[in-house]
């Protein structure tokens, strides 16, 4: 997709490009890498509030008496219990246990408005596998379940940083605080009717917030004006490296399992019946798996990059999937799936950059976690 026009935009695709944001092509769609800059950026949203355009991602919303059910075939995770004003965190799995998708699944209950008995669970999914998943989950659908697809019909953005809530606050019909993490509701948002989950990819505290797509522009440029700084897919990786947060495509993807990714929390199999590819979890938890993904602190300035081999007296024996330079801490990280035996904290890790080979360790992940 060299030819820009051949990329999707989202709603705020002129408005961003009139700020000056310099934009590249990702997962399909032309998309901003950075506004001021990366190291502004990620600093923004460590100390203050950054403010993201997430459009890209697929935006569906559930309908019917049994949608969390039909939901609970497909995923690890037990949502049985799963709160009203409540998000879950999971994975949609395939036939042989690897990841099709990581999602959050929203309980929002049932609404007045709609015939009794029918439950709203909106889902947001990635990008690049939205339609993918779409296909997927109808395919599985059994019963009345309805999907509706607004992920062009909404846009979508990340508030995110110590200050999200202030920010959003001023612009809010309800109180923003007493929303806990993986809370949501809807309110009004400078007039606008709104979703907001207190969720996000940058291991800080913040809200996503779906709107229609003109509202959207709205907010933006509302609390651009109030202080929010522009961010872009730059600092967005950083951010989400920093908190050891999967990237799909990267980290995990159709060939990997959860308890090869580290998900292993996701995967509740002593709650919860039958669910896609449940014997060969369980065969994996009880043999256990081979390799896993870990995450690297490298020696010096060496950046272990997506692709870099993990050698190991000379020979390849695994990947680095996602690295970089980190702001907050200012060291070279990196994730990587080595060996079970290469996978304790303290392992010496070496990982082939170019033609040297640089030393590593496997620490704790996260690598940062807000205070």
């Amino acid at each position: 997709m060299s030819d820009s026009t051949a990329l999707l935009r989202t709603p705020l695709y002129e408005t961003i490009q009139a700020s000056g944001a310099r934009m590249v092509p990702f997962a399909g769609w032309e998309m901003p890498v950075q506004f001021s800059g990366l190291m502004q950026e990620h600093g923004a949203v460590r100390s203050g509030v950054g403010l993201f355009d997430i459009s890209h991602m697929g935006k569906f919303v559930l309908t019917g008496a049994d949608c969390l059910a039909q939901l609970q075939r497909l995923i690890p995770t037990d949502i049985n219990e799963l709160a009203v004003g409540k998000a879950q965190y999971s994975v949609l799995l395939n036939d042989q246990g690897g990841i099709i998708d990581d999602l959050i699944i929203y309980n929002q209950g049932r609404k007045a408005a709609q015939a009794e008995g029918q439950l709203t669970v909106p889902m947001i999914v990635n990008a690049s596998t939205k339609e993918k998943d779409k296909q997927w989950l109808l395919d599985h659908f059994e019963g009345d379940v309805q999907l509706e697809d607004r992920s062009d019909s909404h846009a979508l953005l990340a508030v995110q940083g110590p200050r999200a809530v202030e920010f959003l606050q001023l612009l809010c019909d309800r109180d923003l605080n007493g929303i806990g993490r993986f809370g949501h509701l809807e309110a009004q948002i400078a007039g606008h009717d709104a979703f907001l989950a207190r969720t996000g990819y940058t291991g800080e505290d913040g809200f996503e917030v779906m709107v229609s797509a003109a509202a959207g522009i709205e907010l933006w440029n509302l609390l651009i004006e109030k202080g929010a700084v522009p961010c872009g897919l730059g600092a967005r990786d950083t951010l989400r490296l920093e908190a050891a947060m999967a990237l799909y495509g990267n980290d995990i993807d159709d060939s990997t399992s959860p308890l090869e990714a580290g998900l292993g929390w996701l995967v509740h199999l002593d709650k919860q019946g039958d669910f896609t590819a449940r014997s060969i979890l369980e065969s994996q938890k009880q043999a256990g798996v081979t390799r896993r993904l870990v995450g690297i602190e490298m020696e010096g300035r060496n950046i272990a990059r997506h692709g870099y081999p993990v050698v190991q007296n000379g020979e390849t024996v695994g990947e680095v999937t996602s690295g970089t330079w980190s702001p907050t801490l200012e060291k070279a990280i990196a994730l990587a799936y080595v060996p079970i035996e290469l996978s304790k904290i303290g392992s010496p890790i070496q990982v082939q950059i170019r033609k040297k080979v640089c030393a590593g360790t496997v620490v704790k992940r996260p690598f940062y976690k807000a205070g």
